[in-house]
C-alpha cells in the first residue's frame, strides 16, 4: 500500500519529532477527525422539510440577520 505524498511527508515529519510532540500531533489529528464525524446527512433531514409554519422561516432569518450583522465594539 503506497501512501500519498502528503501522508509520506507527514510521516517523515512525525518520525523526526520527540515522543511528546508525536503525542501532540496524534491528539490534534484525532481532534480534527472528530469534527468531520458530526452531523447528519441531508437525506436524513428531508423529513423535516415543510414543517415550519408559514412565516416562521422568515422570522428566523430576520433574527439571524439582526444578531449577526451587529458589531459589538467592546468585545475586542
Amino acid at each position: 500500500m503506497n501512501a500519498t505524498p502528503i501522508k509520506e511527508e507527514i510521516l517523515w515529519e512525525i518520525d523526526h519529532l520527540p515522543l511528546h510532540s508525536q503525542k501532540l500531533v496524534l491528539d490534534f489529528a484525532r481532534a480534527l477527525r472528530s469534527t468531520f464525524n458530526q452531523g447528519v446527512s441531508g437525506r436524513e433531514l428531508l423529513r423535516f422539510a415543510g414543517t415550519l409554519p408559514p412565516g416562521e422561516g422568515e422570522l428566523m432569518n430576520q433574527a439571524i440577520e439582526d444578531a449577526c450583522e451587529r458589531v459589538e465594539q467592546d468585545e475586542w
